[in-house]
């Protein structure tokens, strides 16, 4: 093995520039940069000569060193033995091919892709009512026999979606609320009607605010964990070890997933709308002088009740598609880590996404219901 060298010869009609050694990975490796240079000076660049009959070794690194140092083209005239010629016809092809693949805008392909996005959305629509009918036998079964119900699975899964979720959406609630009423108290102030902020915060934290907020933070942080957590699994084929020990995947993994986050997104909801009514209490005190017991008297009676249960229902909903959503991108990751990123932000986009249309038909749904006066 030899170190690759470039020399210029200037002695004939025409300048000849010669390669020698071995242009392979190993020898280039630390040289690169130099080689780089050294093709690229003036006399070498404008050379339509190069001499390849002494190099000893070549690889694909080597060639397609030389095919971008020639700009994407082979030198007018070339000496070469048949074995190098055939590397270069190889990373020439491949050149072309790249060159070729690039983004056709146009009538058709915009037709086409809409098309593909519609095949693709029908797959994983799908994938997701498959995915639901199996939770719903693995719930019949676990009824048939409540001994294999996956308890322990659950009950960690509650633990990581739930109670670790506490402090955060305790800080942001709170946080939320002062802001909510800071700025309501800016506008209320205007007209006299400062009792009304009692109002504004029962109804938009305990009816919209409150689930929404938790809904998106539990998608970024619990979502996203789950659909790696899956797809980590798919990776390193521990679901295809499962499935051939004959551990059914959607009981063990699935289901803890689904009834977990179920169950804790109304307590969170609960928890994270009291933190922001708080945080409105606290800010009403200090704007506009409403008392703590004022605020906590009146609230019952301005927000009907019906609210409240609307919001927890909310929490249900939202759980049962962050899970559903997060779970199913978390099957679908291919063995590679490339899929693992790109399905895990899909999950929380996808997530994020459903929980607003599941919030809007929720609003169209219950327009008259829990509305002062409705």
């Amino acid at each position: 093995m030899s170190a690759p060298t470039v020399s210029l010869d200037l002695s004939g009609a025409q300048p000849v520039v010669s390669l020698r050694g071995d242009w392979t990975l190993g020898e280039l490796e630390g040289r690169l940069d130099g080689l780089r240079d050294e093709m690229s000076a003036p006399g070498v660049r404008s050379a339509t000569h190069w001499d390849l009959g002494q190099i000893g070794r070549l690889d694909t690194l080597g060639a397609a060193v030389l095919w971008r140092a020639w700009g994407d083209r082979l030198p007018e005239a070339l000496t070469v033995d048949p074995r190098t010629r055939r590397m270069l016809d190889t990373v020439a092809v491949l050149g072309e091919r790249r060159r070729d693949v690039g983004p056709r805008i146009g009538p058709l392909e915009a037709v086409a892709a809409i098309g593909r996005t519609a095949f693709s959305v029908g797959r994983q629509m799908t994938a997701l009512l498959a995915m639901i009918g199996q939770i719903a036998l693995d719930l019949v079964h676990s009824v048939r026999r409540p001994h294999e119900l996956p308890l322990r699975e659950m009950s960690a899964n509650l633990f990581k979606t739930g109670v670790t979720a506490l402090p955060i959406t305790a800080l942001l609630g709170f946080l939320i609320g002062i802001v909510l009423s800071y700025l309501s108290a800016l506008q209320l102030r205007t007209f006299g009607a400062d009792v009304f902020i009692i109002n504004i915060l029962g109804i938009g934290i305990i009816r919209e605010l409150g689930p929404v907020l938790v809904a998106v933070l539990v998608a970024g942080r619990s979502g996203s964990a789950m659909t790696a957590q899956l797809g980590v699994m798919r990776v390193t084929e521990e679901i295809d070890a499962l499935i051939t020990m004959g551990v059914p995947r959607s009981l063990r993994l699935i289901l803890p997933k689904v009834a977990a986050l179920v169950c804790a997104m109304p307590l969170l909801v609960l928890w994270t709308s009291a933190a922001a009514l708080f945080g409105g209490m606290v800010a009403a005190s200090i704007q506009l002088d409403i008392g703590y017991g004022f605020f906590l008297d009146t609230l019952p009676r301005v927000v009907p009740i019906a609210n409240l249960y609307i919001g927890l229902v909310k929490g249900v909903a939202f759980g049962l598609v962050i899970a559903l959503v997060a779970c199913h991108f978390g099957l679908s990751v291919l063995p590679n880590t490339e899929s693992l990123s790109a399905n895990t932000t899909r999950s929380v986009v996808s997530a994020i996404t459903c929980v607003i249309l599941v919030d809007a038909a929720f609003a169209i749904a219950t327009r008259q219901i829990g509305m002062p006066g409705g």
